[in-house]
């Protein structure tokens, strides 16, 4: 135990025959080792001899870890913890010995008479048990507990040696903040100690918080933005995932090496640096097996099975190139849309990669298994690419090709034999793509031209319904085969992912939804996405994979939730219930009775609960996604929580003047509207659960940095994270203006929320009011890196919002145009081109 400071010791350095009274001749005096204990914690009662002791220890209260690894995930409170862990873990992979190989003395020595060697003293000093504590706040982490075995068994191996040899020099660990860990009096043994490869994390309880926002955003260097940069995509590779992050904790097995799986080993350099990820799927171990949960990433019960993660269709040689090119040069798109220009190979398997890879996971509606780029129908192709483009940042070549979709569309619906009930799949699914692509733009004309064809997509979804549930029907209840299951799968997954879009577009925009629930009462809710992307060897297996799986009908899964039972099924039919949901609390708040139906409230809430209970059970899967976010599960559950929490707000506070000045894409519109609606944001035992949500929203970019997250969001995240996080960072900046500036004394549970909210940042990002700060930060995140025009906007309108919060004016200079990254509807000399969407 750490000794007190107030208890007098006597000298061990004074010599044993001092007489005693010369101890009481002197003023009594402290042990040097035990000093005085002046510095203490601002979070608790402990005390410290030394300052950075105390910082040490308060790290244990902020959850700080600014210390990371370059090999690994590891995460450390001090940075000599980390050269430590460096020197030892990682010895073998090039890491820097623990101290210098120990000299020894070439001469022989003359005889000497034996004699027993005195016993080294083998205890720790106070002070190192003291930066125990102050760096674990009692409990000491696994790894620190790595770092003690090693001592003790350096120093033991050490002693043994001593007792044989005579050593030259004993050279003593540098330690950057001038401290020891362990006992120096003791010397290593030369060379590095190797230490087996041990799954740390696998022991823990709870994972390893990530550090505050300030200790990234604040101290990241020049040279790690330099790092970050624009994506690249190359034809087969896939997103590496972060290596500043503990990895999942799932089932590993040890490699007997230190060399990475061959799969994983072109992934290494391929990214730049981006700062903690999740959802992180693709670990740096070599050996993972599943099934994991979709949730976090840990390891469900059940047969083990090989964790995979899908590949982007790809062009595979210059016929399939040459075959595409002369089908699509046949429909003459060039006359229609001026400037269209095929790409080559390499920019089209580009695309394909980034769209598969970066968008895909967030709407899983084609089947990568069986999406041939030669055999798909051109209108489609064209509407994929264009979405890859945008993610790869090239918004000229993604407009054209999103023209040129149109185009195809437009002559196929304009066309006097079609019927929305014999409508292909296809059609389909490039409209929506390129509705999505012109709602996010950032552009007013393209969020029109999106609602003028809304209803159409709406009917073509009823048609096709109606020809699936014939089908369906047809079968009599037999299984049907791997080929018909993968098109009906398909049109379920289409029509949900229609479903979401329209969510999402009402959740912006406050457009009434285009289809209701009940269009999907009786349909299956999405399978999982391992069923999804299996590779059938016959269908014999197929069937049995089937016949294991948990899929439940969309009725099914609304009244279990309606009445509190938690049920399970896969990641996307998360998402899609928890749009349901919000689409119900938009009907409910909507409503002339909502303020006099407790009820319908009350049975909202009920399922609101019941549906994050029941991410406890989701199906789980054996794929996984090497996308780059803050938190450890399927981006499909990233999006789901996020609307579960812009949900949960909704219930309490109606943000809609800002969604409908949102549709006009003005960013002082926008500001003005988030300005006016002080107001709607009130001071109550409700509110401050609301603020708990908000809080999570911002939580997660804090804990990352903002900087980290304002360079990788744009490509890493879905767009529906910034749309879902816009109300929610309204309400927490004007819930803390209100805070601010009313006459009411704030009650202790107000003033821990904002403590709890102003300890998110330090000093130095903090501007004159902790209102302004959030909505500058988030704004400031928002416009960093854009992909979708959309964010672009959102992020001028919080920074001009954030300003009317100090009270002053805007001193830019001028109005910032809203300029997107997506190209505008009327830029690029194309205006003509578009001429033809009148027919809609």
């Amino acid at each position: 135990p750490i000794l007190d400071s107030s208890i007098e010791m006597p000298d061990a350095a004074a010599p044993a025959a001092a007489p005693a009274a010369a101890p009481q001749s002197t003023p009594s005096r402290k042990t040097p080792g035990v000093p005085e204990k002046k510095y203490k914690c601002q979070f608790c009662n402990r005390a410290f001899s030394r300052s950075e002791h105390r910082s040490r220890h308060e790290r244990s209260h902020t959850k700080e870890r600014p210390f990371k690894c370059g090999k690994c995930r590891s995460t450390f409170v001090r940075r000599d913890l980390l050269l430590r862990h460096d020197r030892t873990v990682h010895a073998k992979d090039g890491g820097v010995p623990l101290v210098s190989e120990v000299k020894r003395r070439p001469a022989t020595k003359p005889p000497t008479p034996k004699t027993a060697p005195p016993k080294q003293n083998m205890e720790l000093d106070t002070a190192t048990l003291e930066q125990i504590e102050a760096s674990s706040d009692g409990m000491v982490d696994l790894e620190t507990a790595a770092m003690l075995m090693t001592d003790f068994h350096h120093k033991a191996t050490a002693a043994m040696a001593a007792q044989e040899n005579e050593l030259d020099e004993v050279p003593v660990p540098y330690s950057p903040d001038h401290t020891t860990m362990f006992d120096t009096s003791v010397p290593f043994m030369s060379g590095a100690l190797p230490m087996p490869q041990m799954p740390w994390d696998t022991f823990m309880s709870q994972p390893v918080n990530q550090p505050k926002a300030h200790s990234i955003s604040s101290n990241m260097s020049s040279s790690q933005d330099s790092h970050v940069s624009q994506l690249s995509f190359n034809s087969g590779n896939t997103l590496q995932p972060n290596q500043h992050q503990l990895p999942p904790l799932m089932e590993r097995y040890p490699s007997g090496g230190d060399a990475l799986a061959p799969g994983l080993q072109s992934l290494t350099g391929s990214m730049p640096l981006s700062g903690p990820g999740t959802p992180n799927g693709l670990s740096p171990w070599p050996f993972m097996t599943g099934p994991v949960s979709p949730v976090d990433y840990r390891r469900s019960p059940g047969p083990s099975q090989t964790l995979t993660s899908p590949k982007a269709p790809q062009i595979q040689s210059d016929e399939q190139y040459n075959h595409i090119h002369e089908q699509i040069s046949k429909l003459e798109i060039e006359r229609s849309a001026s400037g269209f220009q095929f790409q080559s190979r390499s920019d089209i398997n580009a695309y394909l990669a980034a769209y598969f890879n970066l968008f895909h996971h967030h709407m899983p509606f084609l089947h990568p298994e069986s999406f041939r780029p030669s055999e798909t129908p051109a209108v489609l192709l064209l509407a994929v690419l264009s979405i890859g483009a945008l993610y790869t940042f090239n918004q000229d070549q993604a407009y054209r090709l999103h023209i040129g979709s149109k185009v195809l569309v437009n002559e196929f619906l304009q066309n006097k034999d079609f019927d929305s009930r014999k409508c292909p799949l296809w059609i389909m699914q490039s409209t929506l793509l390129n509705m999505a692509f012109a709602s996010w733009s950032g552009d007013g004309k393209g969020l029109e031209f999106a609602c003028s064809i809304k209803g159409l997509l709406a009917q073509m979804v009823a048609g096709n319904l109606y020809e699936l549930k014939l089908r369906t029907d047809a079968r009599e209840g037999a299984l049907p085969t791997y080929e018909a299951w993968v098109e009906d799968e398909g049109c379920r997954r289409t029509y949900y992912a229609v479903y979401i879009f329209f969510g999402m577009l009402t959740l912006t925009y406050n457009h009434t939804p285009a289809i209701s629930f009940n269009e999907f009462d009786s349909l299956d809710l999405p399978s999982s996405e391992s069923l999804w992307n299996l590779q059938v060897s016959d269908e014999d297996s197929w069937r049995e994979s089937l016949t294991n799986s948990t899929i439940i009908t969309v009725r099914e899964a609304h009244d279990s939730l309606f009445q509190g039972e938690s049920a399970r099924y896969s990641a996307f039919a998360t998402r899609v219930m928890i749009n349901a949901l919000f689409l119900e609390v938009w009907y409910h708040k909507r409503s002339f009775d909502a303020l006099q139906d407790v009820v319908t409230e009350y049975k909202l809430r009920l399922a609101l609960e019941t549906w994050e209970h029941s991410l406890d059970i989701c199906e789980p899967e054996t794929i996984v996604v090497a996308l780059t976010a803050p938190h450890k599960g399927h981006p499909l559950i990233f999006n789901a929580m996020a609307v579960y929490r812009n949900t949960r707000a909704r219930l309490e506070v109606d943000l809609k003047p800002v969604q409908e000045a949102l549709r006009y894409h003005g960013p002082y519109e926008v500001a003005a509207a988030m300005t006016r609606a002080r107001d709607r944001v009130k001071r109550s035992q409700e509110m401050i659960k609301v603020v708990q949500e908000c809080f999570n929203c911002i939580e997660i970019v804090a804990l990352q940095g903002i900087k980290s997250v304002g360079k990788t969001c744009a490509t890493n995240w879905s767009i529906e994270h910034p749309l879902c996080g816009m109300d929610l960072m309204v309400i927490l900046s004007l819930w803390l203006y209100r805070l601010e500036n009313d006459e009411d004394p704030a009650t202790d549970e107000e003033l821990a929320m904002y403590n709890k909210i102003r300890n998110l940042f330090d000093d130095d990002s903090i501007d004159a009011k902790l209102s302004a700060t959030v909505a500058r930060l988030w704004g400031n995140m928002l416009d960093d890196v854009v992909v979708w025009g959309i964010s672009k906007l959102m992020g001028d309108s919080f920074k001009i919002y954030s300003q009317a919060l100090v009270g002053h004016e805007d001193d830019m200079g001028q109005r910032p145009s809203p300029s997107t990254s997506t190209p505008t509807m009327s830029s690029q000399g194309v205006v003509e081109s578009l001429e033809m969407e009148s027919a809609f």
